[in-house]
């Protein structure tokens, strides 16, 4: 049975920091390569989004009825979907040396996915944490600790900004509270 943290017990958890200028070209480089394959890529992150917490499919009438993972990735809407992601995540990456920038790409998101998609923001805390193991699979022998630590404070500054549009918003919790420990990167090695 899937299980979906409480809004309030992932905030409880986060800390928003700024990145370091060292930390925004670890991710800046570790995305480019990422990026490089942006279709694929994303696909990849969202089929593994809804194959591990299928109730995610609920916000997507065009592909909630999908099961089978393949049907998923074959998708025209899931794909198109994925290529927004990434774009917009590749613009908060970009920007990484503009923090009003960021600050304002990740409010639109929160903001339309709080008002039109009604998307709890769990979901964007879960969608991060994917992220960050298809990072650590992909460059397994070349993901250091310091470029780990690089993704997992700009996960925080992500979800710390998200939640602030949603609040700002109005947003209430609609998720009854549940609990899941925290998205992990898989060791890169021995």
């Amino acid at each position: 049975m899937e299980k979906v943290p409480g809004e309030m017990e992932i905030e409880r958890r986060e800390r928003s920091e700024e990145l370091s200028e060292a930390e925004r070209k670890a991710v800046q480089a570790t995305w480019a390569r990422l990026y490089a394959n942006c279709e694929d890529v994303g696909v990849a992150i969202l089929v593994r989004l809804f194959v591990n917490f299928p109730s995610a499919k609920q916000y997507f009438s065009q592909f909630k009825h999908m099961t089978d993972p393949l049907e998923m990735e074959r998708s025209p809407q899931l794909r198109k979907h994925a290529c927004r992601v990434m774009g917009a995540l590749n613009t908060v990456v970009e920007n990484l040396h503009d923090p009003d920038k960021v600050s304002s790409v990740l409010a639109l998101v929160g903001k339309a996915h709080a008002l039109k998609h009604k998307v709890e923001p769990v979901y964007f805390k879960i969608l991060s944490g994917i992220l960050l193991e298809v990072i650590a699979e992909e460059f397994a022998n070349d993901f250091p600790p310091e470029t780990q630590r690089a993704w997992a404070k700009l996960r925080g500054l992500v979800y710390s900004h998200v939640t602030a549009a949603y609040k700002e918003v109005g947003w209430a919790q609609q998720v009854p509270n549940a609990t899941i420990p925290p998205a992990t990167v898989p060791s890169s090695g021995p």
